[in-house]
């Protein structure tokens, strides 16, 4: 059911209920999620877009003067997102995807496959790298690769793309292999704050997922 509310009242006490304020969640957003995950097998968030969700993954894993390893080849918006965020300490080089990641990163950024590039990530490689591994699977999807079976700790998508699939949405999505990662206290506390309507957009693609991918 959609609901629309972006205000809920507070119990007999004067307290918060699950839900009281659209901008920290709404129970359209919470069934997203909940779909999200199952598909990939984690705990999803959603984030207003594809770069609202980068942005708040790294800037709530990394600090300033640590630095990302960056598939090449990748989507070109992710390095521009990180190149913007320099200025504030954080650093990025690129690497092959195909082989190890590089030393001394706080970070590894994996895209499965590149765009436009199509190197798929050696997930074995990159799961044995100390530092936490991102992989944006957008072009995947969960139909073809869960990142989080293969040693990932966190799955982005632009579910503007597949994950939606019919033009009529723009989303962002992390989903976490660990539970006490997937929080708002941890992750962009902020971030559900858009209109529910949006998020009901995935509850109807999560069951037609599958046929339509198989398609494309």
């Amino acid at each position: 059911m959609l609901d629309r509310s972006t205000i809920w009242p507070y119990d007999e006490q004067g307290e918060p209920r699950e839900f009281y304020y659209s901008r920290y969640g709404s129970p359209t957003v919470a069934e997203a999620e909940a779909r999200l995950g199952e598909l990939e097998g984690g705990e999803a968030l959603l984030f207003p877009s594809g770069s609202g969700a980068t942005t708040a993954l790294v800037l709530s894993l990394l600090e300033p003067g640590d630095t990302i390893a960056l598939a090449e080849g990748c989507y070109f918006g992710t390095g521009v997102t990180f190149q913007a965020l320099s200025k504030w300490g954080l650093h990025y080089v690129e690497f092959d995807q195909t082989g190890p990641p590089p030393d001394g990163v706080q970070l590894v950024w994996l895209e499965a496959p590149s765009n436009p590039f199509l190197t798929m990530p050696d997930l074995e490689a990159a799961a044995a790298h100390p530092a936490p591994v991102v992989v944006d699977s957008t072009a995947a999807t969960p139909v073809y690769l869960r990142p989080l079976e293969h040693g990932a700790d966190f799955v982005l998508h632009s579910a503007t793309k597949y994950l939606a699939g019919h033009d009529d949405a723009l989303l962002g999505v992390v989903v976490c292999r660990e539970r006490a990662a997937a929080s708002r206290e941890t992750i962009a506390p902020t971030s559900a704050s858009e209109w529910p309507a949006r998020y009901f957009v995935p509850l109807c693609r999560a069951k037609s997922a599958p046929c339509s991918s198989g398609r494309k």
